[in-house]
């Protein structure tokens, strides 16, 4: 029995119908839609279709406007914070002692030294000279500051760059793609950092320091997003300003390095995945190559250079930093003493002062006090600084014809001479034997001995000539120009002042000794004579002699890194402002900026609870985050895309890197170090926060994320007005503020 389905598909066969047929024939004919008869619509109904405007609400309205409502608002904010009652406190506060009185030498023009490049400094003197200041003020640390000081305006010049540090946080932000609640905190973070306020209401370099790194970074983010429009005028804009920014920031203080590795790294990076484009010509790579050693190389280093051509043009007088530079430099200082009325060549009798010529050399030295071990006889030393010890005669070896300061005779001292250096002071004889020195055992000690009768061939040195600037007579040597080694005549060692310090016991001063590595070329075995007198000789022109800027720039740069590396902890005496590297991320400790005392309006650096505590626990959380996504991709999980993984790479891994590489060199360095110390890696912390803040709830409803922001930013702008007294200062009896001794270590009050 046929069903009906099969009676319909005969009967359709059968009227010569074929619908799988026609349905694939008509498979790709669009359909067409049937023709209709449009009325004519009325002017109502027209009206009805066209759609209605709506209106803005006034926080719609702020929100379309954020880009610029929110950074002048964080602005005023920042300088609100940082220039409020600025002026309070009328005495020089902490390390105001060091860097007011730099500015004060830039305005009097006198030469120093400091362990810091100049521009930082160069800006503090900048701001007494626009608040009217002569550079008069001795600005010793507790003294009250004089009426005719504008000290608050000094002041406000600082803290102006401490409180840019917030709007450029805030670009920052957004440049790193964080979404606006996000953006907001990180900005909130910079702004209601209690430290980060402290610290730029006072005459420092720190602020300055925070402003460079803030500004590397930004500029470092910005470049960054033009990675696919490579050579555009914007491109090379950010590029520009990253150098100029590297520059200033390392001109400031070396810590100016730490970001400057980062950025570095970046770029390795960066030219290496280039490298690995095989698409890319090799003219273009090499234009990518030649940009960033252009602008990344040679513009922060010409900052830099242009930073001590300024220093060194300005200071022009004679100063407390001569002794630190060479004697030809020294020369031609306005009021110096060296080469004053020297006689130009050397003769027997001749009493001098003997510069070493390593980078950062001072003049050869002895003093009454002894070796404690060895020989226990009469230290010899190098020392920085101008003192009668440092005067000697020279005379002739035992087996010559004794000098006779009466007679007419002048006998010339040249090359191949072997003669004897008598202290003034003392009248014992520069010396050297068998005995190790006290600290570079591997060198012998040396002393000085006897007296112009008492004495062996132990006291005989021989002159080698090395070089002369401006003479190649070697039969004389002559005052400043001449460079030349002393040999010991038995031992056949060389006179060495190399970067060791003695102990307390020799003063820290530089260890001499007789090294028996004959190294032509180790300027530390190099001397020249920087003053001379001797009645017998006419003095020589003076000033006749330049310093080439570039040998003074390195002899300077070197005599930084020096005394810098000097800066380690005496264990003789208790530093009770020093702190040690682990207490800084965990808030240990803080940092009294002056005196303690009822009347004296008092600082503290120590930082918001939220901000340090919040930020360190997010390097540890980062960390986390790192190894879940590694494990779970290694199991075969692609929850994450490119563009996640580069917000992880760029916006996370980088800032996590600028924290290790601010940080970690504290931990290794052997000198002193403060609490202030670890404010550059703070901010680096800051911008993980952020990230992480950013990152787990950027996906959430906007209820969670306002609940969770709301919280965020009420803590931490609670706590920044909470401890607002030790930024603002605490006037009257410091017990009255022990509501913010959280802890024993926070000593804000008794």
């Amino acid at each position: 029995m046929a069903t009906p389905t099969d009676g319909s598909a005969r009967a359709t066969t059968a009227s010569g119908a074929d619908p799988v047929g026609d349905a694939a024939r008509r498979r790709n004919v669009p359909p067409v839609a049937p023709t209709t008869i449009e009325k004519p619509q009325s002017e109502d109904q027209k009206k009805a279709l066209v759609p209605v405007k709506k209106e803005q609400s006034f926080l719609d309205c702020i929100a379309s406007w954020e880009w610029i409502v929110a950074p002048v608002v964080f602005t005023f904010l920042a300088f609100f914070t940082r220039f409020w009652q600025i002026g309070l406190s009328p005495i020089v506060t902490w390390d105001e002692a060091h860097f007011g009185k730099f500015g004060s030498h830039y305005l009097k023009r006198e030469f120093y030294f400091d362990v810091h490049p100049p521009a930082g400094k160069l800006l503090v003197g900048l701001s007494g000279l626009l608040a009217g200041y002569n550079g008069s003020f001795e600005f010793k640390s507790g003294e009250t500051y004089p009426e005719e000081i504008n000290y608050t305006f000094m002041r406000q010049f600082n803290a102006f760059w401490g409180a840019v540090c917030v709007p450029l946080a805030y670009f920052t932000a957004k440049a790193l793609h964080f979404k606006l609640p996000a953006v907001w905190l990180v900005t909130l973070m910079v702004l209601c950092e209690n430290s980060y306020t402290t610290i730029s209401r006072f005459i420092l370099l720190d602020s300055m320091l925070l402003f460079g790194t803030v500004a590397t970074t930004l500029c470092w983010a910005k470049f960054h997003n033009l990675r696919k429009k490579s050579f555009t005028p914007e491109w090379v804009f950010w590029l520009f300003l990253t150098g100029l920014s590297i520059g200033f920031v390392c001109s400031v203080k070396w810590v100016g390095l730490f970001v400057t590795a980062l950025v570095g790294l970046y770029t390795i990076e960066d030219l290496w995945n280039k490298f690995g484009d095989t698409k890319m010509p090799v003219k273009v790579l090499a234009a990518h190559v030649a940009a960033r050693v252009g602008c990344l190389i040679i513009l922060p280093f010409a900052v830099y250079l242009l930073s001590f051509a300024i220093h060194f043009w300005v200071l022009t007088n004679s100063g407390p930093g001569d002794a630190q530079m060479p004697s030809l430099f020294q020369a031609n200082l306005r009021g110096t003493e060296v080469g004053r009325d020297s006689p130009l060549e050397i003769a027997i009798g001749s009493r001098v002062t003997i510069k070493n010529m390593g980078y950062g050399g001072g003049l050869l030295h002895s003093h009454v006090q002894t070796y404690p071990e060895g020989s226990n006889q009469q230290q010899v030393t190098c020392y920085h600084h101008k003192d009668a010890n440092n005067d000697w005669f020279f005379y002739p070896n035992r087996r010559e014809q004794s000098f006779d300061e009466n007679s007419d005779e002048i006998r010339y001292i040249g090359d191949g001479s072997t003669v004897r250096l008598i202290h003034a002071q003392t009248g014992r004889n520069l010396h050297s034997h068998e005995i190790p020195a006290p600290m570079t055992k591997s060198d012998k000690e040396v002393s000085c001995y006897g007296n112009l009768t008492v004495g062996d061939e132990k006291d005989h040195w021989k002159i080698e000539v090395v070089k002369d600037t401006n003479s190649r007579d070697r039969s004389k040597i002559r005052t400043l120009t001449t460079a030349f080694r002393l040999k010991h005549e038995v031992l056949g060692c060389y006179l060495r002042a190399g970067t060791v310090n003695l102990p307390q016991w020799g003063f820290k001063q530089i260890e001499t000794t007789c090294t028996k590595t004959n190294n032509p070329r180790d300027t530390y075995t190099h001397w020249n004579v920087e003053s001379h007198t001797n009645p017998k000789l006419p003095p020589a022109e003076p000033g006749q002699y330049k310093s080439q800027f570039l040998q003074d720039f390195i002899h300077l740069n070197v005599a930084m890194m020096t005394s810098n590396n000097a800066l380690v902890p005496d264990p003789d005496k208790q530093d009770d402002l020093a702190s040690q590297w682990w207490q800084w991320p965990i808030l240990h400790v803080g940092l009294r900026m002056c005196s303690w005392d009822d009347k004296t309006v008092k600082y503290f650096l120590l930082g918001n609870p939220l901000v340090y505590w919040g930020s360190t626990a997010a390097l540890g959380v980062f960390g986390l985050l790192v190894v879940w996504y590694t494990l779970r991709w290694q199991r075969g999980y692609k929850e994450l895309g490119q563009d996640g993984i580069d917000q992880i790479h760029y916006a996370g891994v980088y800032p996590v890197i600028g924290w290790f590489l601010h940080y970690l060199p504290f931990i290794v360095m052997g000198r002193v170090t403060y609490v202030h110390h670890y404010y550059p890696a703070l901010y680096f912390a800051i911008l993980c926060f952020g990230f992480l803040a950013d990152w787990f709830l950027r996906a959430k409803s906007k209820l969670t994320q306002g609940i969770a922001y709301g919280i965020l930013y009420a803590a931490v702008i609670g706590l920044y007005i909470f401890f607002m007294p030790i930024s603002w200062g605490m006037v009257g009896p410091n017990q009255q503020y022990s509501y913010m001794k959280w802890f024993d270590n926070w000593r804000i009050s008794d």
